[in-house]
């Protein structure tokens, strides 16, 4: 999918680089369709790595993409330049007036805090509610879904004793389900988070379904039955390397982290880690863009 995005974001080389078909704004401007608008919603402090992960896989289909990116304007981001953010993203105030099929929340470092500890919890929370009527359908990613669980459907989470940490086996509980279609039976999907949505807990909505569930990490995906929200608690989007940063970052700072399982062969952190996500990591994007966004959007936002 060509995906429309500034000529001078640091994604477009970088993605370039890779084969990947990305539209400049010069060449989007000669080509006479609508092109569907999703908007990022960035809460990871690694603000250019994770923007380039999720473009990664918005890039996959015919369709073009134009790809606006938010942040949150009551908390300072610290890992990222305020020249990057001042060139690359809008903050609510400058987004409100406009309507957009697709939105994507992305997670954030906070699981341990409860939600209304969060420093941009009333902004996040006012976002939330806004896409309700301006946004087509919201694919929500690790605490970000756990964040719209508990504001749209009041589904708790809950601290795990021990950080989940590695590659997990995930088994289809809805196959039927297009956001799957195409998934093997059994598929994998990294996981890094303190606290988890318990599958009781989202069960026992009746707007809400599981779709794919793990014996060794819970549920993996859920989405609500009117297919306006769709929770991933992990990360499908992350690099082969991501995990390694994460845990080689750990042991620096001196602090107690267990291998990431699943992911290195042997779980020795000395061989090169294997990665088992990619397919299906490409195809959860990809289904939600074609059978949730683009065909069921209306052709004028307007009308949302």
């Amino acid at each position: 999918m060509p995906i429309r995005i500034p000529d001078a974001l640091p994604a477009t080389s970088i993605l370039e680089g890779e084969n990947i078909f990305v539209m400049t704004e010069h060449r989007a401007m000669h080509q006479d369709i609508r092109p569907l608008r999703v908007l990022l919603l960035n809460l990871m402090p690694t603000k250019i790595v994770t923007e380039t992960q999720i473009m990664r896989k918005l890039s996959n289909t015919p369709l073009q993409i134009e790809v606006e990116l938010l942040r949150i304007a009551s908390h300072q981001s610290k890992n990222v330049s305020a020249d990057h953010l001042e060139t690359f993203y809008r903050t609510f105030d400058e987004v409100r007036d406009y309507r957009y099929d697709g939105m994507i929340i992305t997670g954030a470092p906070v699981e341990t805090l409860d939600f209304e500890s969060v420093d941009y919890w009333p902004e996040l929370v006012e976002i939330m509610d806004w896409s309700l009527t301006n946004v087509h359908s919201v694919f929500h990613v690790c605490w970000g879904a756990q964040a719209a669980l508990y504001h749209h459907y009041g589904v708790p989470k809950r601290n795990l004793d021990e950080k989940c940490f590695g590659v997990f086996e995930n088994r289809l509980i809805k196959p039927s389900s297009p956001l799957v279609r195409g998934f093997n039976d059994v598929s994998m999907m990294p996981h890094s988070r303190h606290s988890e949505t318990c599958y009781e807990d989202i069960v026992a909505n009746q707007k809400l379904e599981v779709v794919a569930y793990s014996d060794e990490c819970g549920v993996s995906i859920a989405k609500s039955i009117d297919s306006k929200h769709f929770f991933v608690f992990g990360h499908p989007e992350y690099d082969g390397d991501t995990l390694k940063l994460e845990y080689d970052r750990d042991v620096a700072r001196g602090l107690d982290i267990k291998v990431p399982v699943h992911y290195y062969p042997d779980d020795d952190p000395s061989k090169a880690p294997i990665v088992s996500w990619r397919a299906e990591g490409q195809l959860i994007y990809t289904n939600w863009l074609n059978y949730y966004v683009y065909q069921t959007t209306p052709y004028d936002l307007g009308a949302l």
